[in-house]
């Protein structure tokens, strides 16, 4: 059996991008044994792909705020020892970071990456065995498809593929819509009274809208929304496979520019997407479902312009 090891590590929204690349290499090698190795708050998302047979957890977030303290020192020990454990095939690291590179030094076997002309961090490339040149002007998950294509030795084909079935989680016990407003850079962020008025917007479809949070600050802001509107929750946090399935049982999701959104679209629920602080070009996205993107860098779309897209989409 062939031992393939994947490093893509964060965030959220590039761990999702790399689904579609496992699912294809898992058809294109059917006999490998899959390992993923990721940040450690995407683990429980990760698990939930069918053709990883094995998760190796880091916490480079969380080791890097106290990176000398002894009880982290011997987290990164047990760590680098379980990365070492297993002798690889190949190892693909479609991170493009120095840190992610440094990684795939540490594993045991034939390191494969992009090209100092196709990676984030140039200097990243020189930890390679292999290097591939994947152009840059590509949506991500184009360039990771690719990049794991060239790497283990097939042709990428077809629609992306998650992995991930909205089928498989539980229908609701009521009908729901979710609001995706947090977001960690401001930039991204759709004003507070723009959601106040679209939950209003909706209130006539007979929904439940559910707040989503992540930081204290987002709680915060998730209950001023719900407090302000009819029929409105704040979950309580959750893992992410957990929550995964509160989004698959949706009617639709409303987000901005952030991870939850891209879990959205990869389970092919109905989702419009709100661009701010960004461009949807090379990162929009992607996925079976009905999908509306408005907005764009220094572009806000209105209210109206969103609840107009919630009803084409989710009729």
């Amino acid at each position: 059996m062939t031992d393939i090891l994947f490093i893509k590590t964060s965030s959220l929204g590039d761990v999702i991008h790399q689904m579609p690349a496992v699912t294809e290499a898992r058809r294109a090698r059917r006999d490998a044994r899959f390992t993923w190795l990721v940040e450690e708050a995407f683990a429980p998302l990760v698990r939930l792909h069918p053709a990883v047979q094995e998760v190796i957890p880091v916490a480079w977030r969380r080791w890097r705020r106290s990176l000398y303290a002894p009880a982290t020192l011997a987290e990164i020990a047990r760590s680098l020892g379980a990365i070492r454990a297993r002798s690889y095939d190949e190892i693909v690291d479609s991170q493009g970071l120095l840190r992610s590179a440094l990684i795939a030094r540490m594993a045991r076997g034939r390191r494969h990456g992009y090209d100092r002309h196709s990676i984030r961090e140039p200097i990243a490339s020189a930890f390679y065995n292999v290097r591939h040149h994947v152009s840059r002007d590509l949506h991500a998950i184009t360039r990771n498809r690719m990049l794991s294509a060239l790497a283990l030795g097939y042709r990428p084909q077809g629609a992306p593929d998650f992995g991930l079935s909205r089928a498989r989680f539980p229908a609701a016990d009521e009908p729901y819509a979710v609001l995706l407003h947090a977001t960690a850079r401001e930039t991204k962020q759709w004003p507070e009274a723009n959601w106040i008025a679209l939950g209003h917007a909706l209130v006539d479809r007979g929904l439940a809208l559910l707040l989503p949070w992540g930081t204290e600050a987002e709680r915060l802001r998730s209950e001023r929304m719900a407090a302000a509107l009819p029929h409105a929750r704040v979950p309580p946090r959750a893992p992410l496979d957990q929550f995964a399935g509160l989004i698959a049982a949706a009617q639709f999701v409303v987000g901005v520019d952030t991870g939850l959104m891209h879990l959205a679209a990869a389970l092919g629920v109905p989702l419009v997407a709100i661009f701010l602080g960004s461009r949807p070009g090379l990162t929009g996205p992607v996925g079976p479902g009905p999908i509306a993107v408005l907005g764009a860098e220094g572009e806000m779309p209105s209210v109206e312009e969103v609840r107009e897209a919630v009803k084409r989409l989710a009729p």
